[in-house]
């Protein structure tokens, strides 16, 4: 009876001094393990539909899959995993969901009973919240708020799944598992045909495409405008500056997506006017990291691929279940160009000052994973021999936790699926993060140089 309280100390002892010392690299660790976890289980042999174990390959790449909630798949869901692997697919997304730090977060709440200072500014760290005071009641409102979200979804899809013939069971598992999927932008589908049977159904897809673009605003949005709902005055200017771009990003994804495969006799053309509208307006959301597709993404056009890499390398917001260098890093820079052509000189939106450490983290951001999507492109080019349109866009889906494939995944060689698994995770966990695990932090400096300004453009 001694071993269980002395290992329970132990733990506890090793997460505190882990989370002092590196609490960047905690969070990364416990994400690793969370993989590696749902690895194994993949691996059992009950955990697919054939009753054999899955190869490594293949569970570790939907293990990682799932709990960055990203969706590129090298097995078809539906038909590979049994009931017991859809199970545990699920509970990583909802895992993954959370986000890593706070689920560093909960590893020392569940080791402690409380959470220490360290563990309030991990999770802080996560969530953008600057009151330590506020960080327990947040990490209970996070769960609670996504779950009850997440049922929301399931009771209006769960009516319109029994109309398309389902059983009252399996209608209510789907039902949950697009929920749970759709709000944590995972992308995964239960059944071998996904959603391409509902392309023209709006019950069926607009509480997905809503759920999808909740998701990705992030639990600072969702909070802050659900306190403040009938005040927009009093919304911070993060949650301004995410929806304001997000919207836009929606409405510029669906417009130009729709010009490009109007006419596409493999994707749009088929569907009459309300089906092309909604086919739009969802893939105009999708590459928010949501990661559904009713139509073959594989078949659009060249030009629309190129219209998907750039809103999947934006994504969504800060500290949400989406990926890519977050709509606000993009809001920043567009702003700090609008200051620069009119010779204004601070970045200013909605009646605030954005200070000038903040742009260079957003430029630090878009380096950082330019940089990162440069290098996996040309590791897979020389795995593969695959163009780099299909390459490229499969090597920012796969960062962004976005996804979306162009039908590649399945057959890519094995090397070239392990660059996808460390991209997944180095998307999901964000630059950011790995960087300061890495200990690349801030130096104070007393001596500054002169300053002097080089010729620039």
């Amino acid at each position: 009876m001694a071993a269980g309280p002395g290992l329970l100390w132990r733990v506890r002892e090793y997460v505190d001094r882990s989370a002092r010392q590196s609490p960047a690299r905690l969070a990364l660790g416990v994400f690793a393990l969370v993989i590696a976890g749902i690895t194994v289980l993949l691996s059992a042999p009950w955990a697919t539909a054939s009753g054999r174990r899955a190869p490594l390959i293949d569970a570790l790449f939907t293990a990682t899959s799932a709990t960055t909630v990203t969706g590129l798949v090298v097995v078809p869901t539906g038909e590979y995993w049994s009931g017991w692997g859809l199970a545990v697919i699920l509970v990583a997304i909802k895992i993954g969901g959370l986000g890593v730090m706070t689920l560093a977060s909960l590893l020392g709440m569940a080791v402690s009973r409380r959470i220490g200072l360290t563990q309030r500014l991990l999770v802080s760290s996560e969530t953008k919240v600057t009151r330590l005071g506020e960080v327990g009641s947040l990490v209970r409102t996070v769960i609670i708020t996504s779950t009850v979200l997440e049922v929301a979804i399931a009771i209006v899809l769960f009516p319109r799944l029994l109309v398309h013939g389902e059983p009252v069971w399996t209608a209510a598992w789907h039902a949950l598992f697009y929920a749970v999927s759709a709000f944590n932008s995972a992308g995964f589908v239960p059944t071998p045909e996904g959603l391409a049977p509902f392309v023209s159904d709006w019950w069926m897809l607009l509480p997905i495409i809503i759920g999808v673009f909740i998701g990705s605003l992030g639990f600072p949005v969702i909070l802050n405008v659900a306190n403040h709902l009938r005040e927009p005055r009093r919304w911070s200017l993060h949650s301004k500056l995410t929806i304001t771009t997000s919207l836009g990003l929606v409405v510029f994804g669906s417009v130009v997506v729709a010009a490009f495969e109007w006419t596409n006799p493999g994707t749009f053309r088929p569907l009459d006017a309300g089906g092309t509208a909604l086919a739009s307006l969802f893939a105009g959301v999708m590459p928010r990291s949501g990661g559904f597709s009713t139509v073959d993404v594989g078949q659009m056009h060249e030009g629309t691929w190129l219209v998907l890499d750039a809103l999947m390398f934006v994504g969504g917001g800060s500290a949400s279940t989406a990926g890519g260098i977050k709509v606000t890093t993009l809001a920043v820079m567009l702003l700090a160009i609008v200051a620069e052509g009119r010779g204004d000189r601070d970045v200013e939106a909605f009646g605030r000052r954005i200070s000038r450490e903040t742009l260079q983290v957003a430029i630090a951001v878009s380096f950082v994973s330019a940089t990162i999507v440069l290098v996996a492109s040309l590791l897979m080019l020389a795995m593969t021999g695959l163009t780099l349109d299909r390459i490229l866009f499969e090597v920012i889906s796969a960062f962004a936790t976005a996804g979306l494939s162009t039908g590649i995944t399945a057959t890519l060689p094995t090397p070239a699926k392990y660059v996808l698994v460390v991209l997944m995770f180095i998307g999901r966990t964000g630059t950011m993060t790995l960087a300061a695990a890495l200990a690349l932090r801030n130096r104070r400096r007393v001596i500054r140089y002169p300053e002097e300004r080089p010729i620039i453009g």
